[in-house]
């Protein structure tokens, strides 16, 4: 005895109920942008180029007949010209780079509580990194010595930058953990702003009026 049409289409309805489908899930963004992330922190840690950097510093004195609170002003002053032109020309023959390079690997920092002023120098030969900061911190004292009679300040050499032993650049398991966090910010925005799919095609049901009341209205009509 075979099925008749009308009961074929409820038997193939029940054999795909009966089988097993993969239901991804709504949060797969999330793991897949962790993952995603890690792995360019990785690669990113395992084939970027080392960098080191090596720090100087030199503090500003005030003079006898001087405001020492002249000396923190001075201080921010010299620590704009440590990047100029000018203090890189006069460094360029101890650093052992031209200007054009050296204005890339080299920066300074002042404190507005302290005449302090450190001098960075960065280079992927963590020889160059020291010879680069001492060379620009030496040239900013030079250079301060020239005025010191006008300004009343001088400018010495508080600390020697010394080789560095470890460099500056993420390791790949640091590049591993920082690519995995901003992958999981990333797959947790995903989230939240993509549509929801529950949400979609949901439309408002009117119902449709009454026929009993139509007729009931065309028998008082008549």
């Amino acid at each position: 005895m075979t099925d008749s049409p009308e009961q074929q289409p409820s038997v193939i309805g029940r054999f795909r109920r009966l089988r097993p489908a993969f239901v991804r899930p709504a949060w797969w963004p999330l793991p897949a942008c962790v993952l995603l992330g890690a792995a360019c922190g990785f690669s990113y840690g395992m084939l970027a180029r080392p960098e080191y950097a090596a720090t100087s510093y030199a503090m500003v004195t005030a003079g006898k007949d001087i405001d020492p609170a002249a000396a923190l002003g001075y201080a921010q002053s010299y620590g704009r010209l440590a990047t100029s032109d000018a203090t890189l020309t006069y460094a360029k023959g101890a650093a052992g780079e031209p200007v054009r390079e050296l204005r890339g690997h080299v920066r300074s920092e002042t404190s507005p509580d302290s005449p302090m002023i450190a001098v960075t120098g960065t280079s992927a030969d963590r020889d160059r990194a020291a010879d680069i900061a001492n060379a620009v911190t030496e040239a900013v004292v030079v250079s301060s010595g020239h005025v010191a009679k006008d300004t009343g300040v001088k400018l010495i050499k508080f600390s020697h930058a010394v080789t560095p032993v470890d460099p500056v650049s993420p390791s790949a398991p640091l590049g591993t953990a920082v690519g995995a966090s901003v992958g999981g910010l990333v797959g947790g925005l995903v989230l939240l702003v993509r549509p929801r799919p529950g949400r979609r095609g949901v439309t408002a049901q009117v119902p449709a009026p009454a026929q009993g009341g139509a007729s009931d209205e065309r028998e008082l009509v008549r």
